[in-house]
This record gives structure tokens, sequence and C-alpha cells, in this order.
């Protein structure tokens, strides 16, 4: 019955699409929304507004679709964050690695989020966004100012990226990718 089974899911995964629920989440600014549209068009908006409150954004890569929540950042948005990560395939948060003022209140802000039972065992990806700017930090700096290694109850995942020159937005969506296929 096991192979039988494993014969059918395969056929089946030809044919039908795979879909994953992401929230994206990070302080205000971080570049959130623009990860969202640089990974939905492959275009890079200046001039961005801040997300009130929550958007939601469905993308295709190939054969999965992703429901992407992008979450505000703001102080008073950041209660709801753990509601949307709770049934999520990954929580994606984003960081400007270029803003040394925010470090520590982005690190408290992370640590506090998956310290909630609620959100146990749900893989995490941490982009370093904006390193196309002058004093950003570097991957390593980046890992220990945000006290990654210190995380051992799922799999973390650090990438360094710039949505406004597109670096490392194709590795971002192979993670995303390989993480949709191991939900199903």
């Amino acid at each position: 019955m096991g192979l039988w089974e494993a014969f059918l899911n395969w056929i089946r995964s030809l044919f039908f699409k795979q879909e994953m629920e992401l929230s994206l989440i990070g302080l205000q600014n971080a570049g959130k929304t623009s990860l969202v549209n640089v990974i939905a068009t492959g275009g890079y908006s200046e001039d961005m507004i801040p997300t009130v409150g929550f958007n939601m954004r469905k993308v295709t890569k190939g054969n999965v679709t992703i429901k992407l929540w992008d979450l505000g950042g703001q102080p008073r948005f950041r209660s709801m964050w753990e509601r949307y990560c709770r049934a999520v395939s990954a929580i994606v948060y984003v960081v400007d690695a270029a803003d040394y003022d925010n470090l520590s209140v982005s690190k408290s802000e992370l640590h506090d989020l998956l310290s909630k039972p609620s959100l146990s065992g749900i893989p995490l990806l941490v982009l370093g966004n904006k390193i196309d700017k002058p004093g950003s930090l570097s991957k390593e700096d980046f890992m220990e100012q945000m006290g990654l290694k210190s995380i051992t109850d799922r799999e973390v995942c650090c990438y360094m990226i710039s949505c406004k020159n597109s670096t490392n937005i194709d590795t971002v969506i192979d993670w995303l990718v390989k993480h949709s296929k191991s939900k199903n």
C-alpha cells in the first residue's frame, strides 16, 4: 500500500497545484511590501506607502501558489503577528540590515513572537534587507545582532537580500517553494 500511495501522490503532484501560506513580518520600513511586489511582479518601487493592518496577495511560482500575508510593522500592529503566523508554512521575518537603531527592537520582537507556543516548530526565514545601502551589516554580524543561533526549536534560515536590486530574491523564492512541498 505504501508504494502505491507514494506513486499516486507523485501522479497527483504532476497535475495539482500546491499551496502554501506565509506571513511576512518585521518592523515598519523593513521592506516587506517591496519584497511581496518583487516576488509577485519582479518590480521595485521606491515610494511605497506603509501597510496599515495587513494585505494578502497570492503569487504563483511554477506549480506552487503562495498566499502572502503582509503584516504592518508599526507597534500597534505587532500584537496581531501571532494570529497570522499560527497556520502558515513558514514565517518570513524581514529586517532592514542598514538600520542599526532598530536592530535591538527587531531582535526582541522576533524572539518574543517565537516564544509563543502556538508557533512552535514553524520554519523561520530571516531576511536582512537593504544590503544595497552603504553600511549594511554582513551576514555574520546580522545573524549575531539578531540572535539567530540561539533559536534551536525550529528550522532557521537567513539570507541577505536587496529588494531594490533583486539580490538573492531567486534564492528566497527557491526556499519558499521547497518548503511548500514539504508541507504536502
